[in-house]
């Protein structure tokens, strides 16, 4: 459990800045329209700071194929001289012979292109594939659009020499990061001649990334982090369990001498034997079952695994998984060494009490008599029920962030969307589609991408809509009001967070076109589009500082009218509303496996954590189940007694599990989430009976496996413990 929980969280945490330093990944990414390559050349080395650049061209709709796969949406990077901006995972970067491509790993995966393969790219014909590349400067396909990479020299050599190329991407690296405003100020100072720009910094990459997978990344590693308290419990219970089950053999040492000191080392030394093979098993283990759909979910995002990275840590987990019940097991044995000798070896038997007469009935008798024995190792009792509570609650919890990616992928409501399609027509046509039967509002959206005036590499979707934006988008309210005047705007928390905005102060944009637009801030929303970064502006002012914002019909259906009729009514111009990661079903599919190989691996620890008990108890009290069994009881009364024990610790751990996700982890994960959307990730009703289901079944699973153990042991053998 250890090792799962860190292969999750040090894969994702650290992925990025991994693919950062593999692809050598340029301070900054700037778009614009093409240009002569001399003019951007001169542009860019009269910049500050500059340690180098690159430049090339990139089309993008580009048609390819290979085998039954195509796409009519590729994007192919003409690669120039200078640095590439990006990482070979396998093959061969390009030597400027004709006919060679590159395409990213994800596309490779997805398409099941071998390295040697084909892809036709228009124009061009078949090409062979030399190499596999990785950038973390967007995500990969079929997250984004498939990109391959042509070198300009192979080109040349096909079609002729051009002096002077036209490119529309600049990759900058700088001399010192510290810097980036100050560039950032200048180059669009010094920009006269050039187009259409668009700035992209390393930090402004990560938020890219994020729209993929950021609030999930967040929730996992925090689930990990939940996954390690609840196995350092899980490892300490144990290893103080085993030192109750030793307390007669401390007595007898204790009663010919041995010191404390010898019986702790000793004790010690036993832990140390059983968890050298247990924590080497266990590491192995949790890496095999984690590592794969982590690297899965991590060539979606155009991030290298860890690879040998992980032996570090797996190798200090590995001593952590011994240290821990070591240490747990000497403690109890000193303090346990220092009682009387006669209390040691008095066992666990039961306190003497005034015989009591039971209204139970003897199989009720069984039971409550199993639970006595199990309480009677209060201390145990408590310990191994609040790990096994956190278990459950941690699967609650992986259980309720499935259901919420599922929302988020198929229900556009998750996000506060209440439209169900889009067109793509103009605002003319609206007066039209409302007399559709089963429409219910339509009204144009606009959307660009801005960024801030003062922070340049922050970028923001800017959402516009000419009357109520919340008739069709109404993301919760986390503070101050909705829009009620044409200058303001509502804006997401990730924005918020980002720029230190709160209702009253003045969000400055800057738009595509050049121009600036100040609207005062009214309300902070809970948006996951664009990692929150968003902002809801009124049409007339998007409009008046850029009209040539994008703009698409937005159509909110009536309840219980039929989506797909209206659809088939609009034509061929209809699209769905989308979810946040509709393009993105492997990416949660991957996600969810990552989720079911930390279940799995949690339902064996509460597996586990229930043979223990069951087999304490019988190690414990198997003079009390020989004197049952020489009275005549068979293996069914015997598993009735373990029933009883097993219930008085499962009933209080379920308890604990439920109240504990519900009102600590779920809100808590819910609060971190609030900066990209209003989830509830608390568990509900099905999640609570599908583990509570579970762990039924567990502990019936142990009561009848220890109860067939127990039985097959000579009485008399019992009788003499």
């Amino acid at each position: 459990m250890l090792t799962a929980a860190l292969v999750v969280s040090d894969s994702l945490g650290r992925g990025f800045d991994r693919g950062v330093r593999a692809a050598d990944l340029p301070d900054i990414i700037v778009r614009f329209d093409p240009a002569p390559r001399g003019r951007v050349a001169r542009r860019v080395a009269a910049l500050p700071d500059v340690a180098g650049f690159s430049l090339r061209q990139e089309a993008t709709g580009v048609f390819i194929e290979s085998g039954p796969h195509s796409s009519g949406s590729a994007s192919v990077e003409i690669v120039g001289p200078g640095r590439r901006g990006y990482a070979i995972v396998g093959g061969r970067d390009l030597t400027g012979r004709p006919g060679q491509v590159l395409i990213e790993r994800g596309l490779a995966t997805s398409w099941g292109i071998p390295l040697g393969g084909t892809v036709e790219l228009a124009d061009l014909g078949a090409q062979r594939v030399v190499g596999f590349t990785q950038s973390p400067d967007d995500v990969s396909y079929p997250l984004a659009v498939p990109r391959l990479y042509l070198s300009r020299t192979a080109l040349q050599a096909r079609f002729g020499t051009q002096l002077d190329p036209r490119v529309n991407v600049a990759q900058i690296w700088l001399r010192d990061p510290r810097n980036l405003d100050e560039v950032l100020v200048q180059a669009r100072a010094t920009s006269y001649g050039l187009h259409g720009l668009r700035f992209v910094t390393r930090s402004g990459v990560r938020v890219l990334i994020d729209q993929a997978a950021g609030i999930v990344i967040d929730l996992l590693v925090a689930l990990s982090v939940i996954a390690l308290v609840s196995a350092v419990v899980m490892l300490a219970a144990s290893a103080r369990a085993e030192v109750q089950r030793r307390l007669r053999a401390i007595g007898v040492r204790r009663a010919v001498g041995a010191p404390r000191g010898h019986l702790a080392a000793a004790q010690g030394l036993e832990a140390l034997l059983a968890a050298v093979p247990a924590a080497t098993l266990g590491v192995v283990a949790g890496a095999l079952a984690t590592y794969s759909p982590t690297s899965r979910l991590l060539t979606l995002l155009n991030e290298p695994p860890p690879g040998t990275g992980l032996v570090g840590p797996l190798l200090a987990v590995w001593l952590a998984a011994i240290a821990i019940p070591v240490l747990a097991a000497a403690w109890p044995a000193w303090r346990a060494a220092g009682r009387p000798a006669v209390e040691l070896l008095a066992g666990a038997e039961l306190p003497r009490r005034r015989a009591r007469a039971s209204t139970w009935g003897p199989r009720a008798g069984l039971g409550l008599l199993g639970a006595r024995l199990a309480g009677a190792r209060r201390v145990r009792l408590v310990t191994t029920a609040t790990a096994l509570g956190m278990s459950c609650a941690f699967i609650l919890l992986m259980l309720a962030l499935a259901s919420a990616l599922s929302a988020l992928e198929t229900d556009p409501r998750a996000l506060g969307k209440r439209y169900q399609l889009t067109a793509g027509l103009p605002s003319s046509e609206v007066a039209h589609i409302r007399q559709i039967p089963g429409v219910q509002a339509v009204a144009p959206r606009y959307e660009v991408r801005a960024v801030d005036s003062f922070s340049l590499h922050e970028t923001i979707d800017v959402i516009a809509y000419p009357g109520d934006h919340t008739v069709f988008e109404a993301p919760a309210l986390l503070s101050g009001t909705r829009i009620s005047s044409p200058r303001q705007a509502e804006v997401g928390a990730g924005l918020a967070d980002a720029l230190g905005l709160v209702p009253g102060s003045t969000l400055a944009i800057e738009l595509p076109s050049g121009t600036e637009l100040r609207l005062r801030v009214s309300g902070i929303v809970g948006s996951f589009d664009h990692d929150g970064r968003v902002a809801y502006v009124p049409a007339a002012a998007l409009l008046a500082a850029d009209p040539s914002a994008s703009e698409v019909l937005a159509i909110r259906v009536r309840p219980g009218a039929d989506v797909a009729a209206v659809s088939a009514a609009l034509g061929p111009v209809a699209a769905p509303a989308s979810g946040a990661i509709a393009r993105g079903v492997p990416l949660v599919d991957t996600l969810r496996s990552i989720l079911r190989a930390v279940a799995i691996v949690d339902g064996l620890v509460c597996l586990y954590a229930l043979l223990q008990t069951c087999a304490l108890t019988v190690q414990e009290r198997r003079r009390t189940i020989a004197v049952l069994q020489a009275l005549g009881a068979a293996g069914p009364a015997i598993a009735r007694l373990l029933a009883g024990a097993v219930l008085a610790l499962v009933v209080p751990a379920a308890v604990l599990g439920v109240l504990l996700e519900r009102l600590v982890l779920g809100p808590i994960l819910a609060k971190l989430a609030a900066g990209y959307a209003a989830l509830s990730l608390t568990a509900g009703a099905p999640e609570v009976g599908a583990v509570l289901g579970g762990l039924a079944l567990a502990s019936a699973a142990a009561v009848a496996w220890v109860a067939a153990q127990s039985t097959r042991g000579a009485v008399v053998k019992g009788l003499a413990a």
